[in-house]
């Protein structure tokens, strides 16, 4: 397993669309154990392959210690997923992103979502999922076609703050911050 670089606002590789897996077997193994060590070191909830310059349709997910911090971890390794239904009811959470480190705001989404994925064990598998799952899954696949969870804000928030991390990554100074909330957004990966 090994650490791999968090890409981060404004690399154009974030709005890459990503492909679809065709095979499961030994690198991808070795990648969502590298995702899973990424996340957690980060730490995150969430994690997609395209946040490490892998444009495959992967991520990874550990809610379990956001919903009971004694819980031990539950990683989901999710491969190809595609969300079948949402519900009409919609939730807001507050969320972040690895990409995006030290912004979080309010978004709003679906608040259950059922999922068709391949696992780790080449097995296709459905999930359905409500409250924080059902906002991470949404989250992390957002990723996996190019979307940040700043698209979901008014355009004027997303320009602001496009706008800051293009003027650090120009200077090379350290990431702008806004105001974090006490506790680790919502859905940060």
């Amino acid at each position: 397993m090994a650490l791999r670089t968090i890409l981060t606002l404004p690399d154009p590789r974030l709005r890459q669309k990503c492909a679809p897996v065709a095979e499961i077997d030994a690198s991808i193994h070795a990648l969502l154990d590298d995702m899973l060590e990424t996340m957690y070191a980060a730490p995150g909830i969430g994690l997609a392959a395209i946040q490490i310059a892998v444009p495959k349709r992967i991520l990874v997910l550990d809610v379990a210690k956001r919903e009971d911090e004694n819980a031990a971890p539950e990683p989901l390794c999710i491969i190809n997923p595609e969300i079948l239904w949402v519900s009409e009811e919609l939730s807001i959470y507050q969320e972040g992103c690895l990409s995006i480190p030290d912004f979080y705001e309010d978004v709003e989404r679906p608040a259950r979502v059922r999922t068709r994925f391949t696992g780790r064990d080449g097995r296709a598998q459905e999930i359905e999922a409500n409250g924080l799952l059902a906002t991470c899954l949404q989250h992390e696949i957002d990723h996996l076609n190019g979307v940040l969870f700043i698209d979901h804000l008014s355009r004027l928030k997303r320009d602001r703050i496009t706008r800051k991390f293009a003027k650090t990554a120009k200077h090379g100074s350290p990431s702008p911050k806004k105001g974090a909330s006490k506790e680790q957004a919502a859905a940060d990966g």
